[in-house]
C-alpha cells in the first residue's frame, strides 16, 4: 500500500490486501485524511473494486474534499458509483471537468 506519512512523505506498506487490492486507494486515502485533514482532496476515477469508497469517506470526515468521476463517462462505472450511491461524493465530474479541476488546484500549493 501508498501510505501518505506526517512528515509528507510516502513510504510502501506490505501487510495483507485490503478490498481484494494492495496497493488499496482506501488505505491510501485514509493516511492522506489523516496527514491533511480539510486540506486532503479525494479524487475518484474508474475501476471495478469496492476500492476507493471508504478512503473517500475518511477524506470528508475530516472536512476535506472529494471527487468522483461520473459513471456514464468511466471506463469501468463499478467504483465511481459505489462512492456516489454511499454519499460520499462532494463534486461528480466529466473526464473534461476532472482535468479542469485538477488543473486549478495546482496554483494553490505555489
Amino acid at each position: 500500500h501508498l501510505l501518505i506519512e506526517k512528515d509528507h512523505t510516502f513510504s510502501l506498506d506490505f501487510s495483507e490486501k485490503i478490498n481484494f487490492s494492495r496497493p488499496s486507494i482506501d488505505v491510501t486515502m485514509q493516511s492522506a485524511a489523516e496527514v491533511y485533514g480539510a486540506g486532503a482532496t479525494g479524487i475518484l476515477l474508474s475501476g471495478a473494486s469496492i476500492d476507493g469508497t471508504e478512503g473517500l469517506r475518511s477524506i470528508g470526515g475530516k472536512d476535506g474534499f472529494t471527487v468522483v468521476q461520473e459513471p456514464e463517462d468511466a471506463e469501468v462505472a463499478y467504483m465511481p458509483k459505489q462512492a456516489i450511491d454511499a454519499g460520499v461524493a462532494k463534486l461528480i465530474l466529466h473526464r473534461d471537468g476532472l482535468a479542469a479541476f485538477i488543473n486549478n488546484l495546482s496554483p494553490l500549493f505555489y
